[in-house]
Order: C-alpha cells, then structure tokens, then sequence
C-alpha cells in the first residue's frame, strides 16, 4: 500500500473529513504519475526528457469520455496494460496545469485503492495549483 492508497481509503472511510481529503489531494499534486504514451512498436519505459515534448499520452475511451490513465507505480502500468510500455512520468501539480475539460483522469485502474477524477475535480486542483503559482511569484501576498 503507497502512501497515496493510504490517504485515499482514509478519504473513503471518512468522506466529510476535510483535512483527510485535503491530505490526499495535496499529496496527489505533490506526487509523480506513471502516464502512458503512444509509441512506437518494441519501444517501453520511461520516455527520456529529450522526446518527452513529443511524447503522446495515451488517452483511453470509456463510456463515452475520454480518460487520462495515471499509475503511482511502474509496476502498477504495466499490471493493467499486460505488459511493458512506454511512458512519460509527470508530477501531480503539472498535470492539473496541462488538463482540461472535458478530459477525466483514471488512477490505478485495476488495482485495490483506483479513483476517478471529474473534470470540475480537475478544474479545482488546476485553481489550486495556480492559486500556489500565483502566492510564490508574489511572496509579498503571503501572510
């Protein structure tokens, strides 16, 4: 169990504590994700920094929406592709930067602790995360 599973069943355990929820939100922006890319064929793993620009990530198709996979650990990717695949690895506050309606996220599809991510629940953690952009450019705002 990762610390991220930790915060996340204690969220479900005690849906209307606050400070749970905020702990597991602050640690998923503060954490690095697994994404998985397109590729080309035999290639896997962590794409290097040099083709990362380029890199595709792979978005999968479900129920009619489109879903961004993201996995906390290496292992966990490869357990839910079938196998070894290419990858990008991005922290948690860039990705909330990058994503946008109507796109949802999917973390740790196929394991005991996986969550769904909403485009409003999206939205929020980009305003948070600009919100902390914002305050550390000016730290004259800061109390």
């Amino acid at each position: 169990m990762t610390d991220l599973d930790m915060a996340l069943s204690l969220c479900h355990q005690e849906p209307e504590n606050h400070d749970k929820q905020t702990s597991f939100y602050d640690l998923f922006l503060n954490s690095n994700f697994y994404v998985p890319t397109q590729a080309e064929e035999g290639k896997f793993g962590e794409i290097t920094a040099a083709d990362a620009e380029s890199a595709v990530p792979l978005i999968i198709d479900g129920e009619g929406e489109d879903y961004l996979m993201l996995f906390d650990r290496e292992d966990r990717l490869y357990a839910w592709a079938g196998s070894e695949v290419s990858y990008v690895l991005v922290a948690g506050y860039a990705l909330a930067r990058i994503s946008a309606p109507p796109l949802h996220w999917a973390l740790n599809v196929g394991g005991d602790y996986p969550k769904q991510f909403l485009p409003d629940e999206i939205a929020w953690l980009r305003s948070v995360v600009e919100s902390c952009e914002a305050d550390a450019d000016n730290p004259s705002a800061l109390p």
